[in-house]
């Protein structure tokens, strides 16, 4: 599998790294949200861009992600624009997610960018050759709030994702059984032993799912996401319980 190097931060190796998501609804919200997060020493921070009153103003997408690169300085910056329909808080046209996110690699100021792999097969192809002209990094993401898909589509939508150029490939889905959780776990080590060449990501949602959060070195799940002042979806935990956690897991799995 490949390592996934952004700035100093590498992906794919040791142990899983944490991603904090900004959620503030206004710039000046999230300036106080960005100095909390730093606290926590996060690997990556990821902005979800729906998530901000104006997110779908383009202009003022742009200008306040700037404010955000500049005030992160050194830490992995990746930009998140979620549909509505893969859990979002905007509920805008394919258009503009295609105009925002073109936008948004041109502009140069992220260090990845989450493309959704069912915005549509012509914007996905367009968005990944774009980031790769500029070179930023993608994480090429499909989320299902409803269930857990059977063992042979979750892992057909990975390979799908890397077939599509993603450098960084992830998936989250909600249990309705622990069972569920386990067939996840056991598909990221599918993808580990079998399928993958690039990095992928493994996420069980909601309370059910935390074993998957935390469990993610031994199955091969490159990253984990820790709430700072708001989750960003259900189940996650703290930033910095979840840090602890995964850490005595790898000094257990080690000694």
């Amino acid at each position: 599998m490949n390592i996934v190097s952004v700035k100093n931060v590498q992906i794919g190796t040791g142990i899983p790294k944490v991603i904090i998501p900004l959620m503030a609804a206004t710039a000046h919200e999230l300036k106080i949200e960005i100095q909390e997060v730093k606290k926590e020493n996060p690997d990556m921070v990821e902005w979800r861009a729906d998530a901000l009153i104006e997110g779908d103003k383009l202009e003022t997408v742009i200008h306040v992600l700037s404010e955000i690169k500049e005030a992160l300085g050194e830490i992995p910056l990746l930009f998140t624009f979620r549909s509505y329909k893969e859990g979002g808080q905007k509920e805008t046209s394919s258009s503009y997610y295609m105009n925002l996110l073109t936008a948004v690699i041109e502009s140069k100021y992220p260090d990845l960018v989450d493309i959704e792999l069912f915005i549509g097969s012509s914007i996905v192809k367009r968005l990944v050759k774009k980031a790769k002209e500029q070179q930023i990094m993608v994480i090429m993401s499909n989320h299902d709030f409803q269930a857990t898909p059977a063992n042979e589509e979750m892992i057909n939508r990975l390979v799908t994702m890397q077939e599509a150029g993603a450098d960084i490939l992830k998936i989250a889905v909600m249990p309705t059984c622990i069972m569920d959780v386990l067939r996840l776990l056991a598909v990221a080590e599918t993808m580990k032993t079998t399928y993958a060449k690039q990095p992928f990501i493994t996420i069980a949602m909601g309370q059910m799912g935390l074993l998957s959060r935390i469990a993610g070195e031994m199955v091969g799940s490159a990253a984990t996401f820790g709430s700072g002042k708001q989750a960003s979806a259900p189940g996650q935990i703290e930033a910095e319980e979840l840090k602890y956690l995964l850490g005595r897991l790898h000094y257990h799995s080690k000694n």
